[in-house]
């Protein structure tokens, strides 16, 4: 970008008092968002037994959210630039409580999905809307990469912590209470605030197109819905129209943003090789490793026997080594550079999920917290550095868009990683060959086999245990490849598309 695109920038923009105190609010947001993501992979063998859900109504259950939020990430990322990033951040976080309510005294499987769906539009207002305000109170380089790594580890804490607490809250009351720890934080969030955030949003920023609101969102849901329904029952019409509706809607929203005076998404960011690099490495990483995050809380529980709070500490190394990572990724890539700490954090998660194509139902400790420390590491290096390219490639105006995009290639990766890798895992289980008197129940989830053994003679529910769990475990090491493989490329393409970009006072206002 070049200064004539920015805005001069004075001397008290840049050390604007009480930046580091707003940030403490913005993070909060992301804390918000983190728990309520880790805590439900927790939940799920409690959903599963409690609701009954088939195979495909859990994986709609982990993934209609990233569906959702994926779809109106950019639209209310630019609604936040026209109304006030400040705004909307409140708005989204009030309602991100409230419908955690719904979610947690959700009485079926229909009603959930319905509530994870009315949960990703709340949570499409939050993170555009954070990184942007930290766009806008950063102008300091050096000062906005620390700013963004404090960011991300925030976000690598509310792993963490979700788990941990989530785990707690499992042993001693009913999943919905995982739901409502939402509450105390969106309350502080709120009131703390409205006090400390400062409002910011674009000057003459034009109408808020809703027919591109609308081909965003049909075109996002349907090329999602059509790749995850492809990997898990094959090609078929239904799949096949979904995925052409959905293609020909982002067509007409591309089409359509370059025709407009006061686009909802200015595409001419794209042009930016270190901002099409960052977003391609974001969504990649995400791709490869959410099918498998999903799934190994199951792994934890279900095959290892563990209890819920014990597996949310056995996750605890990945969120120690992001959080670790994230606060010196800044300064590893000036000292450095931005594509080599990209490209090496994203190798070493996929040579770590590599390592984890050898686990069995027994497999020690070790292994598995080592290659969860090693992807912590990875992930806290590349995720920090992307966020800091995207936002340092656009002028502060196209803070909330260009945030939107960054978050929805986030998204668009973890529905499209629980779709695909999660179908792979769901489609190895499925077909495991338990005894004589195996009902159908425990073919559609390991939850629904371990609810299922209950009920049965010891002389049957044994066996068909051990061969839900070997099949589950096949399943999740074929997906740990398939992640490892998707890695490796995002590594090589970072390597190539971050060439000869930096983090340095080139990029400041």
């Amino acid at each position: 970008m070049t200064s004539a695109l920015r805005p001069e920038t004075t001397t008290e923009e840049v050390r604007r008092p009480g930046r580091w105190l707003a940030l403490s609010v913005l993070v909060l947001a992301v804390l918000l968002v983190a728990v309520d993501a880790t805590v439900l992979g927790l939940a799920t063998p409690y959903i599963s037994e409690d609701l009954a859900p088939t195979g495909s109504q859990l994986l709609w259950i982990g993934d209609v959210y990233s569906f959702v939020i994926a779809g109106l990430l950019v639209s209310m990322g630019s609604l936040g630039d026209r109304v006030g990033r400040k705004r909307i951040l409140l708005c989204g976080a009030t309602a991100f409580g409230a419908i955690s309510v719904l979610n947690a005294y959700a009485h079926t499987p229909e009603v959930m999905i319905l509530a994870r769906a009315l949960l990703g539009v709340a949570g499409a207002t939050l993170m555009p809307a954070t990184l942007a305000l930290i766009r806008n109170l950063f102008h300091d380089p050096r000062e906005r990469s620390l700013a963004i790594g404090i960011w991300g580890a925030t976000a690598s804490a509310g792993t963490a912590l979700g788990p941990i607490l989530g785990g707690f809250l499992l042993e001693h009351f009913w999943w919905g209470s995982v739901f409502l720890i939402n509450l105390p934080v969106m309350a502080v969030l709120v009131v703390v605030g409205v006090k400390l955030l400062p409002e910011s949003r674009t000057p003459n920023p034009g109408p808020w197109d809703l027919t591109s609101v609308v081909l965003s969102l049909a075109g996002m849901i349907g090329v999602v819905y059509a790749v995850k329904e492809a990997a898990s029952h094959g090609l078929g019409r239904s799949v096949v129209a979904s995925g052409l509706l959905g293609a020909a809607a982002l067509y007409g929203f591309v089409r359509r943003q370059f025709s407009l005076p006061a686009p909802l998404l200015d595409m001419r960011l794209f042009r930016h090789r270190g901002f099409s690099g960052a977003v391609l490495a974001d969504l990649l990483t995400i791709l490869g490793l959410s099918g498998l995050v999903f799934f190994l809380s199951q792994y934890l529980q279900l095959v290892q026997g563990r209890r819920p709070f014990e597996a949310g500490l056995a996750e605890l190394p990945a969120a120690v080594g992001a959080v670790a990572a994230g606060l010196l990724a800044g300064r590893a890539a000036r000292r450095f550079s931005v594509r080599s700490v990209v490209a090496g954090g994203l190798a070493a998660i996929g040579l770590a999920l590599a390592a984890l194509t050898v686990i069995g139902q027994s497999t020690g400790y070790p292994l598995l917290g080592a290659a969860l420390l090693v992807v912590g590491l990875g992930a806290g290096l590349s995720f920090t550095v992307t966020a800091d390219v995207i936002l340092s490639s656009v002028p502060k105006e196209h803070a909330g868009a260009a945030s939107a995009v960054s978050e929805t290639a986030y998204e668009l990766g973890a529905a499209l990683g629980i779709g695909v890798l999660g179908s792979i895992v769901t489609g190895v289980y499925r077909g495991f060959t338990g005894p004589a008197g195996t009902p159908a129940a425990a073919h559609e989830s390991l939850g629904g086999a371990v609810e299922a053994a209950s009920s049965l003679p010891a002389h049957t529910a044994g066996p068909m245990l051990d061969a839900a769990r070997q099949a589950f475990v096949d399943g999740l090491t074929l997906a740990a490849g398939a992640g490892a493989t998707v890695l490796l490329a995002a590594a090589a393409a970072s390597w190539f598309m971050l060439r000869d970009q930096r983090l340095d006072s080139a990029q400041a206002d």
